[in-house]
């Protein structure tokens, strides 16, 4: 929501232990997001087929036929009896100051959820990816990942400023792939206590995304690929740009791109959400996918990746 005025102009700094305040709105935007949703909304949007896993509330209706039409699987979300979908409301005024509230809700519950019965009705699982959830959640999907032998990906990223130095190792260990940015890497070192070196000893490789420098993935041998990021034809928003990055390249994988070939077509993905208000409201096109990766990357690169674009 955006308030035509300025919050500091309302706050009477000698009443503010009995702050009562209203704010007359003039523009309302309600857009879909989440970490995971945008994800697997990407990825089936790149032709692949995700199962999406989470706890949603009663009004997720609307938004699981969205999902649907996109071609991400929703028979993996538990639908909360009590909570209603998580979300953030946000207000911002002409100086660009905001007062926004996070409502969890029905998210709490995705700690309840057991992977294997998802499994049973969806097929084999090729890859589980577990992103910013209720961290008891992801720490125990983590180890169910372990011990039924499921290869997964981890994706802590936000809920490590929430999680502990304990809870981030027993994430992690074992995890296939390891995204963060890079301000969430030096993070994740500092509150484990570990080394780089002992980090990649204990998952297979680390994604790494550098903003406008690109990515890295680099394994316990060292730095494996580096990519560039797309040259963008706007900043317009950057929210959702890392997921859209994940969902590019996990559904280059799925495809069978390498390791730089699936970071190039992230990093294309990536710059659609940028240039683009919102997390889903992004558009793909083939010949213009085609053009700027090889503009980007090469005409090899663009080859490489269009044999596998929807």
């Amino acid at each position: 929501m955006h308030f035509p005025g300025r919050f500091a102009e309302q706050i009477i700094p000698d009443q503010t232990h009995r702050l009562s305040l209203s704010f007359l709105v003039d523009d309302l935007q309600v857009r879909r997001g989440g970490i995971g949703a945008n994800i697997a909304f990407g990825m089936g949007v790149l032709g692949c087929r995700p199962v999406l896993v989470g706890a949603a509330g009663a009004d997720f209706a609307d938004y699981r036929s969205w999902l649907e039409r996109h071609g991400v699987d929703c028979r993996g979300v538990r639908i909360s009896e009590v909570a209603q979908t998580a979300r953030f409301v946000c207000t911002t005024d002409e100086d660009m100051c905001q007062i926004a509230s996070f409502y969890a809700g029905a998210m709490s519950e995705s700690r309840m959820i057991e992977l294997k019965p998802i499994a049973d009705v969806v097929g084999e699982l090729d890859l589980v990816l577990i992103s910013p959830d209720d961290p008891e959640g992801m720490v125990r999907h983590a180890g169910e990942c372990r011990q039924r032998g499921y290869t997964f990906a981890v994706d802590p990223s936000q809920q490590l400023a929430r999680m502990n130095g304990e809870q981030v190792r027993e994430f992690i260990v074992g995890a296939k792939y390891l995204f963060s940015n890079d301000y969430e890497w030096e993070l994740l070192l500092k509150k484990t206590g570990w080394t780089e070196a002992e980090v990649l000893d204990k998952v297979g490789m680390r994604i790494t995304t550098l903003g406008e420098k690109g990515a890295e993935i680099v394994d316990s041998k060292g730095p494996v690929v580096h990519v560039a990021a797309v040259p963008e034809l706007s900043k317009t928003d950057p929210t959702g740009v890392g997921d859209a990055f994940r969902a590019g390249f996990i559904a280059g994988l799925a495809h069978g791109l390498d390791l730089e070939r699936a970071a190039q077509l992230g990093s294309y993905v990536a710059v659609l959400v940028l240039e683009t208000v919102g997390t889903q409201e992004w558009l793909f096109d083939t010949a213009e996918a085609i053009t700027r990766i090889t503009g980007a990357f090469g005409e090899e690169a663009a080859k490489d990746i269009a044999a596998v674009l929807p």
